[in-house]
């Protein structure tokens, strides 16, 4: 392990419906560096949104409870002096800053990837891998996403959200709208992961119903054609040392006549993503693969990929669509880069490399110079 990267952090966990994933892909990056000279500190973020230090030992079970025992309260503070601090001590208990020269980031969904958790540490000062504030917002927002695709020229299946559908009755076309996509249709969460709160419908009446109820709704949905002719295929990228794809795969259904690949298929009981059912490499025609692989790297540059990430597409066979990109996969993506030969700690190492000598972010004040304010009257005068 490089000498840059002997203070890592890993946080798991948050306020998401993701949360018992992201455990367990935090668990697989802890246990992983335990046997590396590696001083590290395991950071359980609670789904009430707390932070703690915990045990680099423990395992899935205690976290089936919340926070662990023996866990210490950990406070994120901002500013040139922010990072972590951990209360020390029982009698003049105090709060010292917890050393971390880069932090691995293993939240799945919600605030640890859309961007919440990325700005703070912006703010925070501390280096962490996956995706930007900026990036995390692009992969999070379905119809953000599909939207800047389609204008680079790569194909979608067509995504809509509820207020484009307005006294629509069926998105088909008509007098007043050029809508054309034919029921039935998937309706999912328009901020959320691959797979959690995803619905197929009949009618748009439906739809719009579900919407209004779903949890998972809340912050908005969006609305685009089935196509039950097409299957899922994801390859996934990394940023550094060097932009590199990794295999396709093509994921499984676990069992049954199951009309989309859902939750329990992409993170089976007990073994995270890693070992969930799949095709590897995917069986498909040479030229869809070639076609694949030169889609994904479009897709890493116009969303600025930082870290690794999976992008996943629909295809029949012959064509293929873009479908999202999960800028934080599970289990980081570290089965897919079996043709590059990239062990775990190898792939840990260099994310953990990049947060260090590629920062998110430098915020900078040029051009704050004072003009404005010394040529000011009174504020008062202005409000006149």
């Amino acid at each position: 392990m490089n000498v840059l990267l002997e203070n890592l952090g890993v946080i798991f966990g948050g306020p998401s419906p993701e949360h018992d994933v992201s455990i367990l892909t935090g668990l697989q990056v802890v246990k992983t560096l335990l046997g590396e000279n590696v001083k590290l500190t395991s950071i359980y973020w609670s789904k009430a949104g707390d932070f703690y230090a915990a045990e680099p030992a423990l395992e899935a079970k205690d976290f089936l409870s919340g926070i662990p025992e023996k866990a210490i309260p950990l406070q994120l503070r901002t500013g040139t002096d922010g990072g972590f601090f951990a209360k020390r001590g029982k009698i003049t208990a105090k709060w010292e800053p917890v050393e971390i020269t880069a932090l691995i980031n293993c939240c799945h969904g919600g605030p640890g990837e859309d961007g919440t958790l990325q700005a703070i540490l912006d703010m925070a000062h501390i280096g962490y891998t996956g995706p930007t504030a900026s990036g995390a917002v692009l992969g999070m927002d379905k119809l953000a996403f599909e939207a800047l695709m389609k204008s680079v020229g790569l194909p979608t299946v067509g995504r809509y959200a509820p207020e484009q559908l307005v006294g629509i009755e069926e998105l088909t076309t008509t007098a007043n709208s050029t809508v054309t996509m034919p029921p039935p249709y998937i309706l999912k969460p328009r901020y959320g992961g691959s797979s959690i709160g995803i619905e197929i419908v009949n009618d748009l009446k439906t739809a719009l119903s579900l919407i209004s109820t779903g949890v998972h709704f809340r912050r908005g949905a969006v609305i685009e054609t089935y196509r039950p002719d097409l299957f899922d295929l994801q390859i996934a990228v990394r940023s550094w040392p060097k932009l590199d794809c990794s295999v396709i795969e093509k994921p499984l259904k676990t069992a049954g006549d199951k009309s989309i690949l859902d939750y329990f298929d992409k993170y089976a009981p007990g073994v995270g993503m890693s070992q969930a059912p799949r095709e590897i490499p995917a069986q498909i025609e040479e030229g869809l693969a070639f076609e694949l692989r030169e889609a994904a790297l479009k897709v890493a540059d116009v969303t600025g990929l930082r870290g690794v990430a999976r992008i996943d597409f629909l295809s029949n066979g012959k064509d293929f669509f873009v479908n999202e990109i999960n800028t934080i996969p599970g289990s980081l993506a570290r089965h897919l880069f079996i043709e590059s030969k990239i062990d775990f700690v190898s792939l840990l190492s260099d994310l953990a490399e990049e947060a260090i000598k590629k920062p998110s972010v430098t915020f900078s004040a040029a051009g704050a110079d004072g003009l404005v304010l010394r040529d000011a009257t009174s504020i008062a005068s202005k409000l006149a």
